[in-house]
């Protein structure tokens, strides 16, 4: 994977966690078929990643009013399909060239993660890849209002970092991420999808 980096140094990066930092994307796909069969439906694999960056609990609201998905309490369901992903959590793999662009500003500029996810998921995930430490700011689905595609989770990362928006770069795999980014007044690096 070759990144298409600016040549520039910005005051801050962010990055989103699933599918940037980290190749869980399969991961997700499999927990999100499981919970959507047990809901009566299926989920074909080009609208799940069509639907990436968004929260879990706006995913299943989509599918319920645009897919007759028999959702029922969408919280109820979106805390399962985060249980079924957690299952996981120990098959997730690093995305080795954004993992080591982080861990090259560790310590000389500010990084935060700025995720769709639940903190518990994002938490657990950058542990397991042992890079929790390296992020002075984790911002998840509990610490906003609106999710990507609006710009509020990046708006909320760069003010965690104390860094204009229009100094921050981020690193995103989603349509929805890259146009909350570009929402943010923000420069993007968009990282392609690994195989699922």
């Amino acid at each position: 994977m070759k990144l298409a980096i600016p040549n520039r140094e910005f005051s801050g990066y962010i990055f989103d966690c699933d599918g940037t930092l980290a190749d869980t994307m399969p991961l997700h796909y499999r927990a999100w078929t499981r919970i959507v069969a047990e809901l009566g439906g299926s989920i074909p694999i080009d609208l799940f990643y069509q639907l990436g960056g968004r929260p879990t609990a706006q995913i299943l609201i989509l599918l319920r009013d645009e897919h007759g998905l028999n959702v029922g309490d969408v919280q109820k369901a979106a805390k399962r399909k985060e249980e079924y992903f957690l299952e996981m959590i120990d098959e997730v793999k690093p995305i080795e060239e954004v993992v080591q662009f982080a861990r090259r500003w560790y310590g000389i500029k500010p990084l935060a993660v700025a995720s769709g996810g639940f903190r518990r998921q994002i938490e657990r995930t950058l542990e397991a890849l042992g890079i929790r430490l390296l992020f002075s700011a984790v911002v998840c689905a509990e610490d906003y209002a609106r999710g990507k595609p609006y710009p509020d989770p990046f708006l909320e990362a760069a003010r965690r970092l104390n860094v204009a928006a229009t100094e921050c770069l981020v690193f995103e795999d989603s349509p929805a991420g890259i146009q909350a980014a570009e929402a943010a007044g923000m420069q993007f690096v968009l990282v392609p999808r690994t195989g699922s």
